[in-house]
């Protein structure tokens, strides 16, 4: 019989820059296909060859619409790949914003650094543009839940709920007569919006390739921190900036303001969702709220039907620069939140350096922030931070609040693993920092009793 086998082009060894290959005979499909971020060493591996000739890669299945595990694929196509893309409903339309968004920031950001003379690049040049994402969307196949569909020559991939953001799924891949499950980023059974992540469908398992995000550690518990850090700033006449991704982490905000607001524990204030990629996806929710769809919640569904979850009474959507020029340096308290989640590119980005010389403003952290970016560097207590070529001294309060992760922590991957019906084969660790995954790693062996261990970057495993 044919050699199958998966090549672990990205997320190994890191976080970021899911792409993973698999291979029999002639046939290539290729499991996601993200861009890396976070640590200049690791950003420059966007540039790098791919290692294999896009060309003759057949298809790509997508878990998610994040950019570290889609944003490569305009690239891909650039350099050759004409074959389709599968994904959910709702990553489709998820990752066409993303995609875009992230070619205008690149393009935006070449002609800045040419302007004020501070790139090493010379011209300073995007990755990819517009006319390179246009080409790959329209060979986005939209797949069913719980569908089994055909991609490849002997290839065959179902898309299970993964509960992590709109349109993420967890997939079972068949693959010449091996069945290997692709966790992309797992989420939590809390989401306040998404329904739980299906569990392991029933039957032997060949390998299952797992994220280890949080695979060193357990989520804390929910805390009154959040509230405090608003209602501090409130006080001494300061305003709350919150990066968030676009992308779910802001929807899940807006719905905890809201709460908090309605429940008398956080004062009625202006709250700025300033970030285009973040209110078309906030349009994709409302849309999944209002048509009741599986991925929601049952009660979300019915409660908030025609009616508007993310709305705490003073929600202003700011669409366009001059809307969110309007808010730089706020006189009056307010709440702003703004993309990109980690302070490396996007509106944020000319918020913080309004904002963080100012002892009154705080800035609060909702999420995984990567080595190497600047909101890594914010919550290890940096004292000054570059931003487009200028050192910004940091006077303002950083808080970082961890409790609205939507991704499984280690006890939430290994119960999920362990609602198989039968031991897998083999689990592979991957998407960890710094040697979590090989600490998750060696806890599965210990706990599940399969084989286990974290490939390398670039390694290539025999099925």
């Amino acid at each position: 019989m044919s050699e199958v086998a998966i090549e672990f082009l990205g997320a190994a060894g890191t976080v970021t820059g899911s792409r993973f290959l698999l291979t029999c005979e002639s046939t290539k499909v290729m499991i996601d296909c993200g861009m890396f971020q976070g640590l200049k060493e690791l950003r420059l591996k966007n540039w790098n060859p791919l290692g294999i000739d896009p060309g003759s890669i057949d298809a790509v299945i997508l878990t998610h619409a994040h950019l570290d595990h889609c944003g490569y694929l305009p690239k891909l196509a650039k350099d050759g790949f004409a074959g389709k893309v599968f994904l959910t409903k709702y990553t489709g339309k998820l990752a066409e914003v993303i995609l875009r968004d992230s070619a205008r920031i690149q393009t935006e950001d070449a002609k800045y650094a040419a302007l004020k003379g501070f790139s090493k690049h010379n011209p300073p040049k995007a990755l990819y543009e517009e006319d390179d994402v246009q080409k790959v969307v329209t060979r986005f196949s939209p797949t069913e839940f719980g569908v089994r569909t055909q991609v490849a020559e002997q290839t065959f991939v179902t898309f299970q709920p993964a509960g992590h953001i709109l349109g993420a799924a967890f997939l079972e891949v068949e693959f010449f007569g091996k069945r290997i499950l692709f966790t992309g980023d797992m989420g939590r059974d809390e989401h306040p919006l998404l329904a739980p992540p299906k569990r392991v469908p029933i039957g032997a398992v060949d390998a299952i390739i797992t994220e280890s995000t949080y695979g060193d550690r357990e989520h804390a518990p929910v805390t009154t921190g959040f509230e405090d850090a608003i209602n501090r700033t409130i006080a001494r006449g300061g305003s709350v900036l919150m990066p968030a991704f676009a992308v779910d982490r802001t929807e899940v905000i807006l719905v905890r303001l809201r709460e908090l607001t309605e429940q008398g524990l956080i004062p009625p204030v202006p709250i700025y969702a300033d970030s285009p990629m973040a209110l078309k996806a906030l349009d994709f929710y409302r849309d999944a709220i209002n048509t009741a769809s599986p991925e929601i919640r049952e009660e979300i569904a019915k409660t908030w039907n025609g009616r508007d979850p993310f709305d705490a009474g003073d929600l202003h959507e700011l669409r366009s620069v001059e809307e969110s020029k309007t808010i730089n340096n706020p006189t009056s308290p307010c709440i702003i939140i703004s993309a990109s989640g980690m302070g490396t590119g996007g509106r944020v980005v000319h918020h913080l350096r309004d904002m963080l010389p100012q002892a009154k403003h705080t800035i609060v952290f909702v999420g995984f922030q990567a080595m190497g970016t600047r909101g890594r560097r914010l919550v290890d207590g940096a004292t000054e931070v570059k931003m487009h070529g200028e050192m910004v001294p940091v006077r303002a309060s950083i808080e970082q609040i961890q409790s609205f992760s939507v991704h499984a922590d280690a006890d939430e991957l290994i119960a999920w693993m362990n609602s198989a019906s039968e031991k897998p084969k083999q689990v592979l660790v991957v998407h960890g920092e710094g040697g979590v995954a090989e600490t998750f790693a060696e806890r599965v062996h210990k706990e599940l009793d399969v084989p286990s261990k974290a490939p390398q970057l670039g390694e290539r495993i025999v099925l």
